[in-house]
This record gives structure tokens, C-alpha cells and sequence, in this order.
């Protein structure tokens, strides 16, 4: 079984390294055909393969390298060469040669028999080996410990035969074949060899310790490393694979965690010095991976954890990629793009979201993704651990902050970095939310609680954190503000959120809700340093505002200074401090055209708009008191309102329509609510939550409504306005609902049986009644030619259905008292006074119809009228007796027939007119 486990182990390290190698030496054979062209030594079989990358090297826009075209045949051969000195160092020919040049279709002959035919000799070599050491234990012929000493020796023969071929090979690197890699191949097995026979020293026959074992393979993991930088990126893939599984193979009872990663951190570090000289993406990534699965692995593994160890071995990688490798990675040509498009006029929607996802992808992006996330990953892990084992919180909070803050400072120091910082930001609110969340969490998961003291060096861990976001992010503005447009606005964002973020979370769990300094404080200095920014980033760039990122603090600044209120103050304060707060922005505005400062207003009327939905009552209900009007609720409606109403006519000349139009609907709304509030105070003794509706109450709601589509009409009129036009409409037909639902139906005394009042006329009637009736004539006829027909005619027949509800209603009060339920049923006089005030009405109806000219009215008259014909035959007839019934009869013909002889006469004067 082990014998097949190391061929496995060789088969797969030698078709990685075969995978690492074949691009870099494809890359390298590319380099040297280019020199050679430029340097005009092509051989003339191998023309026209040289000519197709010459051709795509010239097609790439502002390529350094021209190719030898007839109009550039009288150049000499010393200009192309300075030319190309000119252009750029070994390592750049690198990256523009692996992005302009395609691969070569090779013949089948030369694949199998210059390329396959090195690699499957390397699998054969250490096969072979393998083999042989099987055969001598089988036979018995050599001791164990003999047989270890020749597979070290083969190894070591191995790594001498491929330096010795490199050193020979280096004079023909024109050779097509060269990336057949037999050096790398050589150096490869006896690499594998060493390692080989070194652990089953140690793991099987026991010839040496864990210490010795631990230090050899490393010796040999670091050497394979060095000789990486003569061999390619794919050796030093192995070698820092085999250096990172190496503590995996030492068994331990007692690990020391100190010893162990100082180990990887060196073996990471000797990788990265490594790629920085060959400039190597892949394998730095590669490391930075396996160097974060380590800590994870001890975390979760181990009975009790050492967090400082970990905490500086995540710190020394993201410390490593910001002054090792990629360090000050070269990014100058898209930094450039982005300040070019940035500062272009008005760029399409297509090329912002083509520039934003150029500017997310910018290379290293493996080592920036795997250092950021391994980072983020260990870190969150602390936290979890603590929690889930026990283990002191406040042990793991600032190891968490501290990491979380170093993945910050790389994403502000360098601009290939974004994920750094958006990864760091994620981190921080999610970790801190586990953190300082974690008395809930830890009573579901039954862990005992730290006590509150320890609990809030949490919570200042977590506040510090967010303070280093904002510094750290001040800084790439002040370094890169101006030539990296899309980064500092996407720093903007993370100064603003992080911070305020972690301070609500640990405000919600740990604060004091009557009055919590701690956090009011952050909240004020937060937002004086947002303030302080905008302003800074305003007057730095005097040329071109930068304006997102201005907005964006101004922005953030509001939101911290609502926290401040809301930490400080309790009760009624925040609702009547917040609109104060959104009115200092709003005149803001006159001193800094900054656009988000007016906008804040309307953010501060809708939290309050919040706050009042969360206490309707503003107070605690029990201490709102039952005097009408003047009362706290005249305050926590009433001045909201009032400085709604004064910052839309403040803002009645900003070019900003929207924000113009949505001060006016929230001014409408507060206004409207106000009343209404005050109102329901007043009509149910000071308590506002009543559960029994009255038609008092919803009479005055109705009224309310009318007059808020009354006023909004009126207010389009003058100054026209999307937010007047179709709010007032919405307002009506709101209105005709409630009555058509309320009522007539739902709170209608004669189906309620509620108290209509004892005063004859000034009764309930009226007020839920007669007062609609002529407010909806009123709107009705000033709406004509203003609204829609359609509107109007709605608003014309639901005047005249109230009217007619008022009459009827009335009429029945007059015989029956102040009770009106349908249980009491109806006596003689009672039926017959339905059908002439009906008829009444009917009359009103068409001499109002005929005098406005409103056809509305003389189809609700007509339909009235054919309503007591039907009565008064079906219903009369059969209830009345004697002198009632004829009279009925009587009334109803005379009616009749004045109504045909006054349509007679209208339509007579329409012919004669016309």
C-alpha cells in the first residue's frame, strides 16, 4: 500500500509540475523568437512561424514593438534593438508577450517526440526508482537504511544532472523545443526522491526523530524553493507544496504552535522573495492559500489555542504582499484609463460598467483574492471558536480587529487592492456582529456569558475598527483620491459604512437607550470627520470636483449625527430633532452645492415618518395627557410639518425636481397627519389606540382628505406639479373610498345604531353627512376643467350620494330620535316622507345639473327620480293607507310631469340656441 501511495504522490507532482512548466516555457520560446526577428538572425524555414507573433505583437494598441514591414526596411537592426531595450525589462517582455502572442500549432511529431517523450522520461525515472528500492526489499539485498542512502543519493544525482543540463543548455534557448523543460524534469524526480526517502526514514523505519525529520524536509522544501528561480514557476509549486505538508507528515503529541508557523512563515516568505524576482503570480497565490489553511486547520483541531502565533503569522502574509510581492505592482496604465474616463464628459452607462469591472479585476488578482479571503476566513474563525468553546471573547476581539484592519491597510495601499478593502468591510460588520451579538447568541447555544465589563472591550474593539477604516481610507484618498475615481468612491462607501455599522450593532446590544455617551460620541466625531472630509476632498480638487465620494460623507455624516440623536436623546426629542438636524443640511446647501445635502431632509422625514409609525403616540402613552390640540403630539407632528413645509419652500427654485416634488408630498402627508392625529386626540379623550371606530372620528379623516385634494388642486394650479396633480387625485379617490366602505356601510348609525346626537340639525348627520356632501361639490365644481372628467364626475356623484344619505338619514331621525338602527323598523309617516324629500333632491339635482351644466348631476337626478317611482309602486302602495297613499300617488305624477315640461323647455332653448 505505501509503495502505491509514493507512485501516486510521484505521477501526480510530476503532471502538476508538467501543467506549472508548460506556460512559462511556452512564454520563454515566444521571447526568444522575438529577439531573434527584431534582431533580424530568423532562419529562413522558420519565417513565416516568426511572422504571426510579430503580426500580433503590432496589432496590440500602443505595443512598444514594431515588426519588420517593408516600410520600415530601411531601419537598421541597432535601432530595432534600442527600441526594444527601450520598451521594457525581461520581466515585462514577459506579460506583453503573454498577452499579444497565440500559441503555435505544433505537429504531432514534434509534441510526442520533443515534449511528451521528456515528460513521461521524468514519471520513468522516478518510477524506476521506486521500483528499484521495492525490488532490493523484496530480495532482501540491501539493509533499510542502505536503501535510503542510495534513493538520497539518486535524488541528489537527478538534481545535479538537470542543473548540469541547464548550464549546457543555456547557450541554444533558441531551441523550439526548450520548454520540453528536461532540466526542470531532472530536478523534479530528485527533489521527489529526497523527500521521499527522507520521511520514510522517519515515518517507517524510524531511523530519525520528528525534529530531524521536520528540519531536513524542510531543508529540502526550501532548497527545491531556491532552485525554483533556476528551473521555473512549476518547481517552486512543488517544492512549496512539499514544504507546506511537511508538519503534516511529523506526528506530534505536544505541537508547538510557535514553531510551527514561524516554519511556514518562513517557507512563505522564501516563496514569495522567490516570485518577486520572476515576478510569478500563480505560486505566491498557491502559498498564500495553503498558508491560511494552516491556522484554520490548528484552530479546529486543537484542544487549546494559542491565538497570538496565528494573529502574526495572518499579519506577516498580508504585511508580505503589500512590501514583498505583488508590493507596488505596476498597475500605472489602468490607473490611467480610469482617471482618463472618470474625467471624460458624461460616459455612457455601458463603458462606466465596463470600467467598473476592469477596475475589480486588476492583476495579481489571485493573490489579492487568496490573501484576502485566507485573511478574512482566520479571522472570523477566532471569533467563532471563542465563542463555541468558551474561550474568553475579549481574548479574541482585538487578535479579530487587528487582522481585519491589516486587510484594510493593503486594500488602501495599493491599487490593484480593491478586494482587499470590500472583503475587509465584510468582514469587519459580519465578524463584529457575531462578536458583539453575542449574548443572544450565546444563550441559544447555551455558552456562559462574559460579564458586561469584558463585554465592553468588545464593544470598544469593534468601535477603534471602524475608526481605522476611516483612516485608512483617508489615506488612499489623499495617495490615489484623484487618479483612481471609481476605488475612492468605493472607499467612500466603506468609511461611511463600516464605522457606523459596527456602532449600531453595538449600540442595539450594549447601549444605554435613555443616554449612551460612548456612543453619541463616536456618532458626533464621526460625523465631524465625514464633514471634515467632504470638505477636504472638495477644496483638494480645485480643478475637477470629485463630487461621489463629497456626497458620499456628507451622506454618511447625516447618518452618524442621527445616531448621535438618537443615543443621546429619548421620547420625543429624536423626532423633533431630526427634521432640525435635516433643515442645518438643507441650508448646508447654500454654502457647498453638494447634492445629497438637501436630500437629507427628506431622509430625516421619513425616519421620522419611522419613528412615528414605531410610537404613533410620541410618548408613552401614559404621559400624552387628555388635553386637546396642546399636547406633546402638537409638537412631534406639528413642527416635523412645519419645517417640511418651510424646506420645500426653501427648495421651490432648486433645478431638482424630484427633491422638490418629494418635499411637497411629505409636506402634504405631515400636514395631513397632523390634523388627523390631533383630531382622534381630541374625539376619543386622549387616547389614540382606541379599538371601538367612530363616524365622528372617520367623518373628520374623510373632511381631512377632501381638503388635503382641495388644497394639493389648488396648489397644482399655481405651481404646477407631478406630486400636487396625482397626489390630489389619489387623495380624492381615497376619500370616495372610505365613504363607500364606512359611511355608508361600516360606520353608518342606521346599521351601528350609534348616537346621532340630541341637537335637531348640528347632529352627527351633518358632520358625517351634509359637511362631505358640499365639500365634494365644492371640489367638484373647481376641479371642472382642471382634472380629468372622469374625476370630476366621480367627485360630483359622491357629493350628491352623501347628500342624499344625509337626507334620508335626517328623515328618519326626525321620526324615530336620536337612535336610528334598522331594528326599529318604520312607521307610515316616516315611508312617506322618503319619497318627497327624494323627490326634492331629485329636483335640486337637475336644476343644479341644468344650471352648471353638469350631466353628472341630471343622470344622479334621473336615477333618484326612476329610485321613488320604484319606491313609491312597490312600496308605498303596498305599506300606505288612505290619504298617504294617495298622496303619494299624487305628489309622485306632479313631479313627473314637471320634470318632462322642464326637459321640454331645456331642450327647446338648445334648438332655438342652436
Amino acid at each position: 500500500m505505501m509503495d502505491l501511495l509514493l507512485i501516486v504522490v510521484v505521477v501526480v507532482g510530476i503532471v502538476i509540475l508538467r501543467s506549472y512548466n508548460q506556460r512559462l516555457q511556452r512564454l520563454e520560446s515566444r521571447v526568444q523568437e522575438l529577439q531573434n526577428a527584431l534582431a533580424g538572425h530568423v532562419p529562413a524555414v522558420e519565417a513565416s512561424e516568426s511572422a504571426e507573433p510579430a503580426e500580433a505583437v503590432s496589432q496590440l494598441p500602443g505595443s512598444p514593438i514594431e515588426p519588420p514591414t517593408e516600410t520600415a526596411a530601411g531601419s537598421s537592426t541597432e535601432s530595432k534593438e534600442a527600441a526594444f531595450a527601450e520598451a521594457s525589462t525581461q520581466e515585462q517582455e514577459e506579460e506583453f508577450v503573454a498577452l499579444a502572442l497565440t500559441q503555435k500549432e505544433e505537429s504531432l511529431e514534434s509534441t510526442i517526440g520533443a515534449r511528451w517523450a521528456v515528460w513521461v522520461g521524468g514519471i520513468a525515472l522516478a518510477l524506476g526508482g521506486i521500483f528499484l528500492v521495492k525490488y532490493s526489499i523484496e530480495s532482501g539485498l540491501l539493509s533499510p537504511a542502505m536503501r535510503l542512502v542510495l534513493a538520497a543519493i539518486f535524488g541528489l544525482f537527478l538534481a545535479a544532472a538537470g542543473e548540469i543540463i541547464r548550464r549546457r543548455s543555456e547557450p541554444v534557448l533558441v531551441n523550439t523545443f526548450q520548454n520540453a523543460m528536461i532540466p526542470g524534469v531532472l530536478t523534479a524526480a530528485g527533489v521527489v526522491a529526497l523527500f521521499g526517502s527522507t520521511y520514510t526514514a522517519y515515518g517507517i523505519y524510524g531511523f530519525i526523530g520528528p525534529a530531524a525529520a521536520f528540519v531536513l524536509l524542510g531543508l529540502i522544501s526550501v532548497a527545491t524553493l531556491g532552485l525554483s528561480l533556476l528551473h521555473g514557476q512549476a518547481l517552486a509549486g512543488l517544492g512549496l507544496l512539499a514544504s507546506m505538508v511537511t508538519p503534516a507528515l511529523i506526528a506530534s503529541t505536544a505541537p508547538r504552535p510557535w514553531t510551527l508557523f514561524g516554519y511556514l512563515v518562513f517557507t512563505w516568505l522564501v516563496t514569495i522573495a522567490a516570485s518577486r524576482l520572476r515576478r510569478w503570480h500563480l505560486v505566491p497565490s498557491f502559498a498564500n492559500a495553503l498558508l491560511s489553511i494552516w491556522p484554520l486547520l490548528y484552530i479546529f483541531n486543537s484542544d487549546a489555542v494559542d491565538l497570538t502565533p496565528v494573529t502574526l503569522t495572518v499579519l506577516a502574509m498580508i504585511a508580505g504582499m503589500i512590501f514583498i510581492w505583488p508590493g507596488h505592482y505596476d498597475v500605472a496604465g489602468t490607473a490611467g484609463e480610469s482617471a482618463g474616463l472618470a474625467g471624460s464628459e458624461g460616459p455612457s452607462p455601458s463603458s462606466t460598467a465596463s470600467h467598473w469591472t476592469a477596475f475589480l479585476t486588476r492583476a495579481p488578482l489571485g493573490m489579492t483574492l487568496t490573501a484576502s479571503i485566507g485573511a478574512a476566513a482566520v479571522a472570523l474563525s477566532l471569533l467563532i471558536y471563542s465563542l463555541s468553546n468558551g474561550y474568553p471573547l475579549t481574548d479574541a476581539s482585538f487578535p479579530f480587529a487587528a487582522i481585519v484592519a491589516a486587510v484594510a491597510a493593503f486594500g488602501a495601499s495599493r491599487t490593484y487592492a480593491a478586494w482587499a478593502a470590500i472583503l475587509a468591510a465584510l468582514a469587519a460588520g459580519f465578524g463584529m456582529f457575531i462578536a458583539l451579538m453575542q449574548p443572544e447568541i450565546g444563550a441559544e447555544l447555551n455558552i456562559a456569558q462574559i460579564v458586561p465589563a469584558l463585554s465592553y472591550l468588545v464593544a470598544y474593539d469593534g468601535l477603534s475598527l471602524g475608526a481605522v477604516f476611516v483612516l485608512v481610507g483617508f489615506f488612499f484618498l489623499r495617495r490615489f483620491g484623484e487618479s483612481e475615481r471609481p476605488f475612492g468612491t468605493l472607499w467612500g462607501i466603506i468609511m461611511v459604512a463600516t464605522p457606523l455599522t459596527i456602532a449600531v450593532i453595538s449600540y442595539v446590544t450594549f447601549g444605554n437607550w435613555t443616554r449612551d455617551w460612548l456612543h453619541g460620541l463616536y456618532g458626533i466625531g464621526l460625523g465631524i470627520v465625514l464633514l471634515a472630509l467632504a470638505e477636504w476632498l472638495d477644496r483638494r480638487s480645485f480643478k475637477e470636483k470629485i463630487a461621489l465620494p463629497s456626497n458620499i460623507f456628507a451622506a454618511g455624516s447625516f447618518a452618524a449625527f442621527v445616531l448621535a440623536v438618537h443615543t443621546l436623546t429619548h421620547d420625543a426629542l429624536p423626532t423633533i430633532l431630526l427634521p432640525v438636524l435635516g433643515t442645518a443640511f438643507l441650508l448646508a446647501g447654500r454654502a457647498r452645492s453638494w447634492p445629497a445635502l438637501p436630500w437629507m431632509m427628506v431622509a430625516a422625514l421619513i425616519i421620522v415618518l419611522g419613528r412615528i409609525a414605531w410610537q404613533p403616540t410620541i410618548v408613552d402613552p401614559g404621559e400624552l395627557g387628555t388635553t386637546p390640540v396642546f399636547n406633546m403630539l402638537l409638537a412631534g407632528y406639528g413642527i416635523p410639518a412645519a419645517l417640511a413645509a418651510w424646506s420645500a419652500f426653501e427648495v421651490r427654485g432648486s433645478p431638482d425636481l424630484r427633491l422638490r416634488n418629494t418635499l411637497q408630498a411629505l409636506t402634504s402627508f405631515l400636514v395631513l397627519l397632523t390634523v388627523a392625529m390631533l383630531v382622534r386626540h381630541a374625539m376619543n379623550g386622549g387616547v389614540l389606540n382606541a379599538n371601538i371606530p367612530t363616524l365622528g372620528e372617520q367623518s373628520i379623516y374623510t373632511l381631512l382628505a377632501i381638503g388635503a385634494s382641495a388644497t394639493l388642486m389648488a396648489l397644482d394650479v399655481s405651481a404646477s406639479s407631478h406630486v400636487f396633480r396625482y397626489g390630489g387625485m389619489a387623495l380624492g379617490v381615497l376619500s370616495v373610498i372610505l365613504i363607500l366602505t364606512l359611511h355608508l356601510f361600516g360606520l353608518n348609525p342606521f346599521i351601528t345604531g350609534e348616537s346621532t346626537g340630541q341637537i335637531p340639525f348640528f347632529n352627527l348627520l351633518m358632520l358625517g353627512y351634509l359637511l362631505p356632501a358640499l365639500a365634494y361639490g365644492g371640489v367638484a365644481l373647481y376641479g371642472r376643467h382642471r382634472r380629468p372628467l372622469p374625476l370630476v364626475m366621480m367627485l360630483a356623484v359622491a357629493g350628491a350620494v352623501m347628500a342624499f344619505a344625509w337626507a334620508t338619514l335626517s328623515v328618519r331621525r326626525f321620526w324615530q330620535g336620536e337612535y336610528i338602527p334598522f331594528w326599529n323598523g318604520v312607521i307610515q309617516g316616516e315611508l312617506y316622507s322618503y319619497s318627497v324629500v327624494w323627490l326634492l333632491i331629485g329636483i335640486a339635482l337637475l336644476w343644479l345639473g341644468a344650471r352648471f351644466d353638469a350631466r353628472s348631476l341630471r343622470i344622479a337626478s334621473a336615477a333618484l327620480v326612476f329610485v321613488t317611482v320604484v319606491k313609491v309602486f312597490l312600496i308605498d302602495m303596498a305599506n300606505l293607507e288612505g290619504f298617504l297613499r294617495a298622496l303619494s300617488f299624487i305628489g309622485l305624477g306632479a313631479v313627473l310631469i314637471g320634470i318632462g315640461l322642464f326637459y321640454q323647455k331645456v331642450l327647446s332653448g338648445k334648438k332655438a340656441t342652436e
